[in-house]
């Protein structure tokens, strides 16, 4: 009984830090089912919860693991179909000209971060992103703190340099 308790009240208090974190990671605003996943999972394992970290640290490890799993079970296609199925054309038209352009650098944005290797990747959503602390990235990463600050400011680098290269940023310095 403890366990529902203790779960119910973390989904209060970090169930949007949760779906935050599943929409930069997964690319998608639909990810209620991951969400309510993860705090199953969280549920079933509340047992081997530890104070080593933050329950927000130990919930995002979760949901970065349901995700994987998620993605693992499903096809390319499948994955290509949703992107395609997103958004509809009409929907397009009624969209302001600066919505439109706010949207396309975000999408320029999570493209960049996905290109990136997973090592980067992962320090971006959970430290840049997400706003863990280095011990809270180097705990679900299973790094130190310094390697997280390492490849963080090296990922941040790296994307800065994609984004350069992109058409995206020479919009708004040309």
């Amino acid at each position: 009984m403890e366990g529902i308790q203790q779960i119910e009240k973390w989904f209060i208090h970090y169930e949007k830090d949760v779906t935050n974190f599943l929409v930069y990671y997964t690319g998608t605003t639909d990810v209620e089912d991951l969400v309510q996943e993860t705090f199953l999972r969280a549920l079933q394992a509340y047992s081997r919860f530890k104070n080593e970290a933050s329950p927000k640290t130990w919930l995002i490890s979760i949901a970065r693991n349901t995700a994987i799993d998620l993605y693992r079970k499903k096809s390319v296609w499948q994955k290509l179909k949703e992107r395609l199925n997103q958004e509809s054309p009409d929907q397009k038209e009624h969209q302001t000209e600066e919505k439109i352009l706010k949207k396309q650098e975000y999408a320029r944005l999570y493209e960049a971060i996905n290109e990136l290797k997973p090592n980067y990747r992962d320090v971006i959503l959970l430290k840049g992103i997400a706003e863990l602390s280095s011990q809270e990235t180097g705990h679900i990463l299973g790094w130190s703190e310094n390697k997280v600050n390492v490849t963080f400011f090296r990922a941040v680098k790296k994307l800065n340099e994609q984004l350069k290269e992109g058409e995206y940023f020479e919009q708004f310095i040309g």
